[in-house]
């Protein structure tokens, strides 16, 4: 027969519920160890991504009941209307898959837009632009990031998920954003 020391018990019992998804940042061990969860390692290491890169104007960090959102504002990834990636938008998708393809959970790709309406021969309305844009940034991502096609989904929102108020210029263009999303 063995006995359990309760104390030790309930310390290994709140590191594993931090390492699988449990709400409290920090767990102590023995009383002196702390381990940060998973959650946190990756904010830490996309905030110092951003830092590094001086994203802080066009990538934005949220943790949520969803898991981490990755806001990528449309002027760094694409030009007005289009869902074409420039060279400096390969770039900048390289440098966050360092981060991405590393992780087990999967990964939701989705396009916004503001509230504008677009209506030209290739993009007839914001969800079909809403919904390239997905899918050209998780194209990329998985044929030339190596990220997992298994892991990845894309959803087009069009301009019905807003972050910002569509009444001025500075706000409607956070609308215009893709959203990489780690889910839980």
């Amino acid at each position: 027969m063995s006995s359990i020391d309760s104390g030790k018990y309930k310390s290994v019992v709140a590191a594993l519920g931090n390492i699988f998804g449990s709400e409290s940042k920090l767990s102590v061990i023995n009383g002196d160890k702390i381990i940060p969860t998973p959650k946190d390692k990756l904010a830490e290491d996309l905030t110092k991504l951003i830092a590094m890169y001086n994203y802080n104007n066009s990538i934005r960090l949220e943790q949520n009941e969803r898991g981490v959102t990755i806001h990528i504002l449309d002027d760094i990834l694409f030009p007005p209307g289009k869902a074409t990636l420039s060279e400096n938008s390969k770039l900048v998708l390289k440098r966050l898959a360092q981060v991405l393809k590393n992780l087990p959970n999967d990964i939701r790709i989705e396009g916004h837009t503001d509230n504008i309406p677009i209506n030209t021969p290739q993009y007839p309305s914001n969800w079909h632009l809403s919904v390239d844009r997905a899918l050209t940034t998780a194209y990329y991502l998985i044929k030339n990031e190596n990220l997992s096609p298994d892991k990845v989904s894309i959803v087009g929102y069009s301009e019905y998920k807003p972050i910002a108020s569509n009444d001025l210029p500075e706000t409607r263009a956070l609308n215009r954003r893709v959203d990489i999303v780690i889910l839980k």
